[in-house]
């Protein structure tokens, strides 16, 4: 290493220590401390009396059946949505991607739901699904449908449906503005040389456009499966957690805060957080290579 390139690196780190040095205080430290309060039982009656029982309140958890109906029921909700909000926002995203009058003002009006506050869309979710003067209930009584006369949100299954419909109405336009962002840098000249080897529309789409855009909805699909594991404002709002609904966030809040369990609430917590890291880690381990290509796109 030369000297200038000494300097210039030296310089890097002190024009990056303050960034992360913040980094630190906001998420390490929390964490951590977090940890600690997870090997502790703690008295609720008796501040400041504290045992530590090291790994028993992991262990608890892990033996318990309640953690992994939430871990199941949270995995089948965010892999369910996921997919919906990928399929769903790829096709949004072909469609503003074409050239038609109107086109600035619909990619406008597509923003509108993810703008929306998660408490304010679960609160109208709630309303559409009433058994009684809901929107969705009274039409499809009208039509003569099954579900008319549906409890849905007091049901096993019919909850979790509400539930994954609410989520991917909310953030399909974020999927679609992403992967929007990726067919914007595809050249031209590619569907120039398809629409010369005579390829139709269907075999552009999947030998052309889809192979170019798979590192934009590798990006998008990797913010929504870590936000869709760590999903807790939605069920809390539409269901509480009840009828095969309950998260593993949820179960965490429900042991610290309302049955003030801080040292298994924190093990619960913590669990999510591995949880989330170590699918976290596993994407980025066979996806990594199409989020690195979108990130040297960008640059």
């Amino acid at each position: 290493m030369s000297r200038v390139d000494a300097q210039q690196r030296r310089t890097a780190v002190w024009m990056v220590s303050p960034a992360l040095v913040i980094m630190f205080l906001v998420a390490a430290v929390p964490i951590a401390y977090a940890i600690w309060l997870s090997l502790n039982v703690y008295s609720v009656r008796r501040a400041g009396l504290s045992e530590f029982v090291g790994l028993s309140n992991y262990w608890n958890a892990l033996v318990s059946e309640e953690w992994w109906n939430a871990f199941g029921q949270t995995f089948f909700f965010a892999f369910t949505s996921v997919f919906l909000e990928v399929v769903l926002g790829v096709a949004m995203a072909l469609l503003l991607n074409m050239a038609f009058r109107g086109r600035g003002l619909l990619r406008s009006v597509l923003l509108v739901p993810y703008s929306v506050l998660t408490v304010v869309s679960a609160i109208t979710w709630q309303a559409m699904f009433e058994s009684n003067l809901g929107l969705v209930t009274g039409l499809l009584r009208a039509l003569g449908l099954p579900g008319g006369q549906q409890v849905w949100l007091a049901e096993p299954g019919y909850a979790m449906a509400v539930i994954i419909a609410a989520d991917v109405w909310k953030t399909a336009p974020f999927v679609a503005l992403l992967v929007l962002a990726g067919l914007q840098v595809i050249p031209g000249e590619v569907y120039e040389a398809a629409d010369l080897d005579g390829a139709n529309r269907w075999q552009t789409f999947w030998r052309v456009t889809l192979p170019l855009l798979r590192p934009a909805i590798a990006l998008a699909a990797i913010f929504r499966l870590l936000d869709a594991l760590r999903i807790f404002d939605l069920p809390f709002v539409l269901t509480k957690g009840a009828n095969g609904t309950e998260t593993m966030s949820m179960i965490a809040y429900q042991e610290l805060r309302e049955g003030r369990l801080i040292g298994p609430g924190s093990a619960l917590s913590i669990l999510t957080f591995i949880t989330v890291m170590a699918v976290s880690l596993v994407y980025i381990r066979f996806a990594g290579g199409n989020i690195r290509e979108v990130a040297e796109e960008k640059s």
